[in-house]
Parts: C-alpha cells; structure tokens; sequence
C-alpha cells in the first residue's frame, strides 16, 4: 500500500456485471494503483459486491457510497477530494467501469505522467479509434469535440473523454465546487479549466470500445447539457472570466 501513489476512481451505477473483473484487472496492473469506487446506490448491488473488495483489500479499494444517483460530475469530485486527502497519492485517473476505458492503457498514462500534468485516453489521437460503436454514437462525439475544440479553444483531440489520469498539483489548482456541470459536460469544463491555468496536458492512443454489458448511461438531457456548457465556456471565454495563464513547467 505504501507504494501505491495512483488510485483509479470509479463512478458506478449498477455495474455488477463487470466491477469484478474491472477491479481484477486494475489490481493486476504492473504499474500498482489502488481504486476508489464511487457507487450511487446501484440497485443490483454493485456497491455490496465493492464493499467485498474493499474488506478483501484494505486501503487497496476504497469504496464512497452515495444515496443515489447524483451525476458523473459530482462522483468525480468526491472521488477526487477523497484522494487528494490522503498525503501518498501523486495522481488520480479517471474511467468508466463498462470497459470502454481498458485497464491496459493505465501503465501507458501513468509513464508519460512524468512529462506531462494531465494525461487523457485518447480515441483521437494517432493509433486510437473506436470498436464496436454505432455510427450515430461516434457522429455525435465527433461534433462534439469539433464544437469543444472550436469554440473554447482546446487543443487536445478528444475534449470528452473520461478516461484522464491528473497529477496532484491540476486537481489542487481547480476550485473544484465552482464547477457547474454535473454530467458528462463536467469533462470539458474541467479540461477548458485546465488549459487555461497552463498545466501540460498530453494523450496516448486507445481504443474506445462500446460497453460489453448493461445499458449507456448517455441521454438526451446530457446532449442539451453538454451543448449548453459548450456555450457557457465560450461566453466566458470572451469576456476573460476564466484567465489564461503562461505554460507551467513539468516538475519531475
């Protein structure tokens, strides 16, 4: 335990059909990381089955519960506050629990967190792609980062994906209870944040694969939320209301 400085957070809404092969899998890793597991009171008792875990692996999984389900946003912050409490962790990584975010891309972004601050799973960058996809789903991620990258400015390739791993010093520099968004529309609010304080932000290639089982927990309200914190960004963005501040250097 006295090693592990990365912990993976998991946000879960009935996930019971895959968080215990998701979890062999991380704890398998030959870069250790431990893992945080956000649940929002799944009712096919995910959160029983990573309270098993977490009594099977003290300190190694950590399980938060919440009453219910409360948005991907907010799961991301109490996963995040929880980490950053502990003095030992240098880094926190994001992912969904539907493997779509393979766990074998982890050593990849914990290596090139030594050159950069943030480092994002990227399906668009050189050698990513995605598998098993509808065509509508990639059309709308691909507009998607179009407008994102358009209108805020962002320079990465894939403005929406979940699967980041940030290094301490990003996460404490974000005011994180002034975030607005609490759906997937959090992700780019959070990079849009980012960019502008300066931190390195780097990608490493992967595969995108469509969720072996349950059900897309992505709805048409999260479309509308997402188009309008687009817009929001962007409006502050013209009016400087979020400061754009000189590169920061990359401390080893």
């Amino acid at each position: 335990m006295d090693s592990v400085d990365t912990f993976v957070i998991v946000p879960t809404y009935n996930e019971a059909d895959n968080l215990e092969e998701l979890l062999k899998q991380l704890l398998a890793l030959p870069a250790p990381v431990g893992v945080i597991i956000v649940d929002d009171n799944s009712p096919d008792g995910t959160g029983r089955l990573a309270d098993a875990w977490a009594a099977r692996h003290p300190g190694l999984v950590q399980v938060l519960h919440r009453p219910g389900k409360m948005g991907l946003g907010t799961a991301y912050i109490v996963g995040f506050k929880h980490g950053l409490a502990q003095p030992g962790v240098r880094r926190l990584l994001t992912m969904d629990a539907d493997f779509s975010h393979n766990p074998r891309y982890i050593p990849a972004m914990i290596a090139l967190s030594r050159e950069k601050h943030l480092v994002i799973g990227s399906r668009y960058a050189a050698g990513g792609g995605s598998r098993n996809c509808t065509w509508k789903r990639i059309l709308l991620s691909r507009i998607a980062n179009l407008i994102a990258r358009t209108l805020l400015g962002l320079r990465t390739r894939d403005t929406t994906a979940g699967f980041r791993l940030y290094r301490r010093e990003v996460l404490e520099s974000i005011p994180l209870d002034e975030i607005f968004s609490s759906g997937y529309s959090f992700l780019v609010e959070l990079l849009f944040m980012c960019q502008r304080r300066g931190w390195q932000i780097g990608e490493v290639p992967i595969i995108f694969e469509d969720r072996r089982k349950g059900k897309t927990k992505i709805s048409r309200q999260e479309v509308f939320k997402a188009q309008y914190t687009v817009l929001r960004l962007f409006l502050r963005r013209l009016r400087g209301g979020e400061p754009k501040r000189p590169p920061v250097p990359v401390a080893h």
